[in-house]
């Protein structure tokens, strides 16, 4: 998909405790904010400011991008807060937030409540992420299914001798609620991407506020399984599993490779949303992001960058 914010980038209504992070990129210091949201600088005059909100997942690589563009742009300041997919598609629906970031699709509900309130809600897929299964590393599992991984999650299975394992209760780890991970999690790996399925999380599942809360979990406990998007992953500190689709499909490792060419089954899209069709500045950028310099950065930081 030819992904120009000129014409060629998709445009559509859509169907279907928190990490922190701000970041304010400005040509200079010694700036006043003006009435009309603008940055004043004292060496520079006028500049022009950007609000990102939203995944964790793809705050580091938005940090990134906003550094970056630094030296692209001087005069432009980028702000970016972490805080979870639904807090930036909130933003988004409440008009706080010129661009959201978001690790699933916005959800049927959320574009109504946007369109309600005069937002058109409008889609860019700036990256593609590999959702990584990880253990401890003395944990002798390598391989999983699908299957076997949406039994751990709801609790059908709960030993890891059950799976080829030490007899150990399995220590179940997930990121909270408003995460865009949780959510894809639930609905592609726990219902297996079927739309009637009504499984949910085991209640025994240990609730994480962030992807660097799972790594560490997982380090520390020998018992425990969670996942985490592929950029995240070190694997000097933690094992990653080998996925399959089915018990009759070759077992995968998540990889930039793997998550292109769609060989690894839990591979998906990452978002940005803007309020209507972006101009100016915002437009800009996102043509920034989406091109060489943009896409090289997110393959810099574990990521998988978008095909040409």
């Amino acid at each position: 998909m030819n992904r120009d914010i000129t014409g060629k980038l998709r445009q559509f209504f859509l169907s279907g405790a928190t990490v922190f992070v701000l970041l304010l990129v400005a040509a200079c210091s010694g700036r006043q904010e003006n009435g009309g949201g603008s940055v004043v600088s004292a060496d520079s005059g006028p500049a022009r400011s950007i609000q990102n909100k939203g995944s964790d997942t793809l705050v580091n690589i938005a940090l990134a991008w906003a550094e970056a563009y630094r030296e692209v742009d001087p005069s432009t300041s980028i702000a970016v807060t972490g805080g979870g997919s639904g807090t930036g598609i909130a933003a988004l629906i409440n008009g706080t937030v010129d661009i959201a970031n978001a690790s699933r699709a916005m959800k049927q509900n959320e574009i109504d409540e946007a369109i309600a309130n005069g937002v058109t809600p409008v889609e860019y897929v700036v990256a593609i992420d590999a959702l990584a299964i990880i253990v401890h590393l003395d944990n002798p599992v390598t391989e999983l299914t699908l299957a076997q991984l949406g039994d751990i999650y709801t609790g059908r299975i709960t030993n890891w001798s059950e799976v080829g394992g030490q007899d150990e209760t399995i220590v179940l780890l997930s990121r909270e609620s408003n995460s865009g991970t949780h959510v894809y999690f639930l609905e592609e790996v726990v219902r297996l991407g079927d739309s009637d399925n009504e499984d949910i999380f085991a209640p025994q599942t240990l609730f994480m506020p962030s992807s660097v809360g799972i790594t560490s979990e997982v380090r520390r406990n020998p018992n425990a399984i969670g996942y985490d998007g592929l950029g995240y992953v070190d694997e000097a500190h933690e094992k990653v599993i080998h996925i399959a689709a089915t018990a009759d499909s070759t077992y995968v490792k998540p990889s930039v490779e793997s998550a292109s060419n769609g060989t690894y089954p839990i591979a998906r899209d990452l978002y940005m949303y803007t309020a209507g069709e972006p101009t100016g500045v915002i437009a800009e950028y996102l043509n920034w992001i989406l091109g060489p310099e943009g896409q090289a950065i997110v393959a810099e930081l574990g990521f998988v960058p978008l095909p040409d």
